[in-house]
């Protein structure tokens, strides 16, 4: 009789499979930009991660030249409002640095204004952690073989997923810091306002009292 868990190559392939899932990101995307416009979109990146991006406006006319009237201004910046990146009306660029401070980076897209309004379509990927690294420049700068590039890959998942967890952990510390700091302000918040409302019940009982002496009704 087979036992339960007998063989671990299905739990293997798993635990490989959900570090290549969550070892990095990659977005691609294309969306359509109207004259005038703006596009903004976001990227949660840690600290020293690599990133990079590309982009360009899909021509509408294949084996014509693009139109001038389809360009963008291409603005990457910082959560700290630090700039990474500026294309000033282009119609292909890329961007690639290393993060100095972790948070929400933004890349935004301004289509140049135009009359009439024409409608463009912007092909857009942004790549971020281990996916952001060249692997086919790392195998012919190395000389190394399929296997031992697999290993590198694999390699630097784990150390991304690692970074990963402590990322995790910190950003769980701050959240429960911002937590405890706002049930104390909450706590004295309602203490006030409980001593304030204590406080306008005695001054109305007060003026209640000395309104009713006056009037010799007590």
């Amino acid at each position: 009789m087979m036992m339960i868990g007998a063989n671990p190559q299905p739990l293997l392939h798993l635990s490989l499979l959900l570090l290549v899932l969550f070892s990095f990101s990659t977005e691609s995307l294309r969306f359509e930009l109207q004259s005038g416009h703006t596009k903004c979109i976001s990227e949660d990146i840690k600290s020293n991660s690599m990133t990079v991006g590309k982009y360009l406006i899909v021509n509408p006319n294949e084996g014509q030249p693009l139109p001038d009237s389809h360009r963008v201004t291409v603005r990457v910046t910082s959560s700290y409002g630090n700039n990474y990146h500026y294309g000033d009306r282009v119609q292909k660029g890329q961007f690639a640095f290393v993060a100095a401070e972790a948070g929400d980076y933004m890349t935004c897209f301004w289509a140049v204004d135009h009359n009439p309004v024409t409608t463009m379509t912007v092909d857009f990927e942004w790549k971020t952690g281990v996916a952001a690294k060249d692997w086919s420049s790392v195998a012919k700068k190395g000389q190394v073989d399929v296997m031992e590039l697999e290993l590198k890959k694999l390699h630097d998942t784990v150390a991304s997923i690692h970074e990963e967890m402590f990322y995790l952990r910190e950003r769980e510390e701050e959240m429960q810091e911002l937590n405890r700091a706002t049930n104390s302000r909450m706590f004295w918040l309602s203490l006030l306002s409980l001593l304030v409302c204590l406080s306008v019940a005695g001054l109305q009982l007060w003026h209640l009292k000395t309104f009713f002496e006056k009037k010799k009704l007590i």
